[in-house]
């Protein structure tokens, strides 16, 4: 059976103390903003105060989860405040236990917790922006507009010039769909006629789907055009639908995949999620040895605020970072594996060279 020692426990205790308290701050602030966000939306619809109270809850655990690296970062510099107030890593020394044993506990101890984020917390926070998503679109104007991918293609159900559109295609391609089908009914669902093409020009909201062939319900007479069909979808819009990964959790990216790869559908916005979410322990555990190396490389005399804007000028250095080269990663620049690790190979040759004389200190 594994045992800590007592150091360990009493420096173990400070840190998820410190962790918790920050981690309560922002969560704190994370719903406040969540929920004046949520009240200006539904500011001209009659509605109880529960359900933006209610959206509220459920969408905050997935803006702490894209906070986590910072929340981290902040917590490990309030931590080596607290040890430097009280003079306990000059009590550590005398007792024979270096800077590196501390950091390397603390380290670890990130890495266990980030493990159990992306296993418990990302999974219950995806499932939890879902119904967000799905409770929201109800009081949007959007919401009679749908789209889905699955093993049988794309489907849309568009609603335009009182009249129902529902879409399936079997692939996709650039800005085109291939092999469409469209049944396009009434308000009352009474079928109107069925439009049927090998390909379809989706660049703008007036797709251009040549030799058509229209078949009447009413008379089955079949006629073959250049079609000119307006939709309130083009390219842009259907690929934006199925971005929002961060509601789809582990299982479900894994289906989401195989469905896009089955329709020649772009995986590399997905590959890149996903390979942000087996980085991401790895990510938390150098932001704390980054904050650690610095801490124990200025001086603790400056001010709490002094720590504090410094911790929120780095985070914000280092998010932009890592959304740059995302972006490179998911606009295919750069390999996707490239985009997510090399901020984190950087990081930690940054928080390396701060660990050299890090015993010194």
């Amino acid at each position: 059976m594994f045992y800590l020692k007592t150091y360990q426990q009493y420096i173990l205790n400070n840190y998820l103390s410190t962790l918790g308290k920050i981690f309560a701050i922002f969560f704190s602030l994370a719903f406040v903003l969540t929920i004046f966000e949520e009240i200006s939306f539904f500011k001209d619809i009659e509605i109880s105060f529960i359900v933006p109270f209610l959206l509220t809850l459920l969408n905050v655990p997935s803006v702490l989860y894209e906070i986590f690296p910072f929340i981290f970062l902040i917590s490990t510099q309030f931590f080596f405040i607290k040890l430097a107030d009280r003079h306990e890593l000059i009590a550590f020394k005398n007792f024979g236990l270096d800077n590196t044993k501390v950091l390397k506990l603390i380290s670890f101890t990130t890495l266990l917790i980030g493990m159990l984020i992306i296993i418990i917390f990302y999974n219950a926070s995806a499932s939890m922006k879902f119904l967000y998503l799905e409770i929201k679109n109800k009081y949007t104007n959007d919401h009679k507009y749908l789209a889905a991918i699955t093993e049988n293609g794309i489907w849309v159900k568009d609603e335009i010039n009182e009249e129902i559109n529902i879409i399936n295609a079997e692939l996709i391609e650039k800005n085109k769909l291939l092999n469409v089908d469209i049944l396009q009914f009434d308000e009352n669902f009474n079928l109107l006629q069925i439009i049927y093409g090998n390909e379809a020009d989706i660049t703008n909201n007036i797709w251009k789907i040549d030799n058509a062939i229209i078949s009447k319900y009413d008379h089955l007479e079949k006629e073959m055009v250049n079609l000119e069909f307006p939709t309130n979808f083009n390219y842009e819009k259907i690929n934006s639908l199925f971005s929002n990964l961060s509601s789809l959790n582990m299982l479900e990216l894994r289906k989401i995949k195989k469905d896009y790869e089955s329709m020649n559908y772009s995986t590399t916005e997905i590959n890149s999620h996903v390979q942000k979410i087996f980085s991401y322990p790895i990510y938390l555990m150098i932001m704390t040895i980054l904050s650690a190396t610095i801490m124990m490389n200025i001086k603790y005399d400056k001010s709490k605020v002094f720590h504090l804007i410094f911790g929120i000028l780095l985070s914000v250095i280092i998010y932009y970072i890592h959304y740059f080269l995302s972006v490179l990663g998911k606009s295919e620049t750069i390999p996707v594996v490239v985009s997510i690790w090399m901020p984190i190979i950087l990081l930690t040759i940054i928080s390396s060279i701060g660990l050299i004389r890090i015993n010194e200190k």
